[in-house]
Formats: C-alpha cells, structure tokens, sequence
C-alpha cells in the first residue's frame, strides 16, 4: 500500500508554517524523514496520524482518504510518538494486555498470545513482568513498538525514537524496527543521519515543512561522486576557509587541528584531497542551499 501526500499545509495560530505545501509518495519499507529539530517533522507525522488536521490538501492510504476516514486509517495504523506515558504500577505483559483490549481484542486467549508475540518481537519477554516505569528509555521505545504492533499495522510511524538511546540501546531498538518493517509501511522521522543511513531504504529531507530532497541514501550519496574534498586547516584559520569555500562539516583532529569537508564541483585548490561522499554530505548540501540569502 501506498501512502500519497499531496499539496499538504498547515499554519498555527501564531503564524508558524510547519507544513508548507508538501507533496510525497511514501511505498512499503523503511522511509527515513531527515531533517533538523524544527523542520516540521512532527507535525507532518500527528497530520498523517490524523491527530491534527491540515488547512488543505490531502492523504491517501491505499484506498482509504485519511482525512476523511480518520477510523479507517486508525485501525491499520500503528504510531510511536516523541515521548509517552505508562502506568506507573503495571507490568509490560498486563498493559500490552490492556491496551490489546482497548484495540479490539476482545478474547483472552488472543489477546495473551499477540502479547507474547509482540513481547518476543521486541525482545522485551524475559522482563514482562517488570513494571514498564522502571524500564530504560531503550527499553521503554521497545515497548512503544510492542504496543503498536499489537493491531498489525499496515502503517508506522515513528517520530525521533532514537533521541537520548545510548549507542547500546539505539542498536538494538534499531534492529526490532528492521526487523517490523519488511512488510508494511514504516515512516521513520529523525534529525540523526546515522539512523537514516543504517535503516532507511528511502528517504526525504525536509526542512521549514518542504522537502528539500527525495531520493534512496545510495542514490543521494552517489551524486556527491568526486564534488567533496577534506583537507586540514589550523582552527583559527575557519573563519577564513569557511568565506572561501563551500563548508559542509569540520571535526577536530587529536592535535586540536580541524578536518573541513567542503563541496566544489572542481578541486578548490592544491591542498585539498578528495574524499568519498557520505550520507551526512547529502544532508548538510541541502539545508545549506535551503538559506537564505542573505545581502
């Protein structure tokens, strides 16, 4: 099933625009939604989540138009928001169970064997009676995809589950989404490309509610062939390069020097090397030509 976007928009009552005039075809698999803290992520995902509705355009999920029909989307529709809360004194076994009620399940028989599936899927069985409170964020954002799955969503959406995990945490929630999202739609929203890059089949930048680019992480970083070039400068020359040249990122190096990766269709000049593009290039080009300019 695919999920179709067209001429989307929304402005709140201060006058913020996070969803401005947006268009986008999502398929089955893993879409990666990349862009910076502001850039209308959530917003764009409580829209498709029919938990707000847009000032016009319009959704389509298969065949069913979502801003029409917002029970029939709910009902193939699995959600993971920013932040959630739990009950303070229930195990995860008995709240997937409750929730698993409040979804339809109404025998208790199926409701306790989706419960030990979705708990096994998330790796969350050997701790199912431990109070989902006392939980780690990692453990926590496991049990948030435990609880969506237990309707069999046809579409997900995750919006920057990855936020605060450790890199421990961050593998392993990883590894369960990839592990849900070979069959259905999963919308993955996050400002970290690192995620994008090890999960996402597809992907989309975007940035003051447009996309600034769709694209597959391979193609994107493909066409960056031979226009990136690195070469280490003294950090109190930055100032000076950053003027010169096009500079996407700078890292320090161990002797307080800076490593500056900077884009130029030509190599700028004798002292630069070329260096193999990456997915972090894609994305800092296009916020980057997403400015404005300024005189």
């Amino acid at each position: 099933m695919k999920l179709v976007i067209k001429n989307l928009t929304k402005t709140y009552k201060n006058g913020v625009k996070p969803i401005d005039n947006l268009s986008l075809e999502i398929g089955t698999g893993m879409f990666g939604l990349l862009g910076p803290n502001g850039a209308g992520k959530s917003s764009l995902m409580r829209t498709i989540a029919t938990l707000q509705s847009p000032d016009a355009g319009s959704i389509t999920f298969g065949d069913i138009n979502v801003l029409e029909d917002n029970m029939s989307l709910r009902k193939v529709l699995g959600y993971l928001p920013q932040s959630f809360g739990v009950y303070p004194k229930m195990s995860a076994e008995d709240l997937l169970d409750y929730f698993a009620t409040l979804k339809g399940i109404a025998k208790k028989d199926e409701r306790k064997a989706i419960v030990k599936e979705v708990l096994e899927i998330t790796n969350l069985y050997e701790v199912r009676h431990k109070h989902v409170a006392g939980y780690s964020g990692g453990m926590k954002q496991r049990f948030g995809i435990a609880q969506l799955l237990l309707n069999n969503p046809k579409l997900i959406i995750v919006d920057e589950p990855t936020a605060g995990l450790d890199p421990a945490e961050r593998h392993r929630f990883l590894n369960v989404l990839r592990e849900v999202g070979s069959n259905c739609t999963v919308i993955f929203s996050t400002h970290i490309v690192e995620d994008v890059k090890e999960l996402c089949n597809e992907m989309a930048i975007l940035n003051g509610g447009r996309i600034l680019k769709h694209s597959t992480p391979q193609k994107a970083t493909e066409e960056l062939e031979n226009t990136i070039w690195t070469k280490i400068i003294d950090k109190d020359d930055l100032e000076e390069n950053m003027k010169m040249y096009n500079v996407l990122s700078r890292n320090f190096n161990a002797d307080n020097t800076l490593n500056i990766r900077v884009h130029a269709i030509e190599k700028p000049s004798e002292d630069f090397i070329a260096a193999t593009p990456q997915l972090d290039d894609v994305y800092f080009i296009a916020l980057k030509q997403d400015e404005p300019v300024t005189a």
